[in-house]
């Protein structure tokens, strides 16, 4: 199946993606956008292209071969760009852009255990070469009230203490293993739950998959260093697909555009601080109808656009 990049006529015009540009690609993925940013900063424009995931790194460097030395790639995670530049020594940027979740790629290779329509190990690492926790070990060894916690905080799974209880009772009988095995644990928890749009076992898995991956707190790290790497007028691009990561880059964009933070009863600002981004986009952009039709994939996805103003 061809890789279709979300948004990816939205990007470019934010982008303002021009020839001599230099452009990152925090999450690089199948390289989809990446492509785009490249034909669109022809002949001499430059895309340092990134990704947590080796193999998504290895599967994107086939697919940009013929752009030469004008794509660099780089395996690494969001959280840690500053200093991945610093290695790259690139001091500044005329944009970036964060795709966030999961991509196709990594959905659709059932041994990374993302999904659940195909058994596979319960693992959702994104780097499997980096040591760290699985979804296995956090659905057999966290206490109930925790493993709710993950369900309700990361998943906004409303009925986390029926399936954190079902999780509970089925491993005291064997530890669960397999993403099958766990899906149909969550689907018997919630009796009538079939009747709903979506498997009743898919918040749990997107709670888990962010919990394996850190997700938010590198998301949150990740757009303070990409803010300042941007030069002045560079813009900063983030397509998010659920309400937890879009109202993280939401607040964000809002705190950096606000400037002061004084107490609305000073008369005379004390902080002396000023806005360091502007807000391109009053409200997230969405596909449009016929976007969705042809990928509905990208039916949730929102952007959200910011310019850098100065300072950082």
């Amino acid at each position: 199946m061809e890789h279709r990049p979300v948004l990816w006529q939205e990007c470019l015009e934010a982008l303002n993606v021009r020839s001599g540009g230099i452009y990152i690609d925090c999450t690089l993925g199948g390289g989809g956008h990446g492509i785009k940013i490249l034909e669109g900063s022809s002949p001499d424009g430059r895309l340092i292209g990134i990704d947590r995931d080796p193999e998504a790194i290895e599967a994107a460097r086939q697919r940009l071969a013929p752009f030469g030395s004008r794509a660099i790639l780089i395996n690494g995670n969001l959280r840690h760009l500053e200093a991945l530049m610093e290695k790259a020594v690139i001091d500044g940027v005329d944009g970036v852009l964060l795709d966030l979740g999961i991509s196709t790629l990594q959905l659709k290779a059932p041994e990374r255990g993302f999904g659940f329509q195909v058994d596979a190990p319960l693992d959702m690492r994104m780097n499997r070469r980096e040591p760290g926790i699985t979804a296995q070990d956090i659905v057999n060894r966290e206490e109930g009230e925790s493993l709710g916690k993950i369900l309700l905080t990361y998943g906004e799974e409303k009925r986390w203490r029926a399936i954190a209880k079902a999780i509970v009772r089925a491993r005291e009988k064997k530890p669960i293993q397999t993403t099958r095995e766990l899906a149909m644990i969550i689907e018997k928890s919630l009796p009538g739950a079939r009747r709903y749009k979506i498997h009743p076992a898919t918040r749990a898995f997107q709670a888990l998959r962010i919990a394996v991956n850190d997700e938010l707190n590198a998301l949150r790290e990740g757009l303070k260093a990409a803010v300042k790497l941007l030069r002045i007028g560079g813009r900063l691009c983030v397509i998010s697909f659920h309400s937890l990561e879009d109202r993280i880059v939401k607040q964000y964009f809002q705190q950096m555009a606000r400037g002061c933070t004084c107490p609305p009863r000073l008369a005379v600002c004390a902080c002396g601080q000023s806005p360091l981004l502007k807000i391109v986009s009053r409200g997230a952009i969405r596909p449009a109808p016929e976007e969705v039709r042809a990928n509905p994939a990208s039916r949730s996805a929102r952007l959200r656009i910011t310019e850098k103003l100065g300072g950082g």
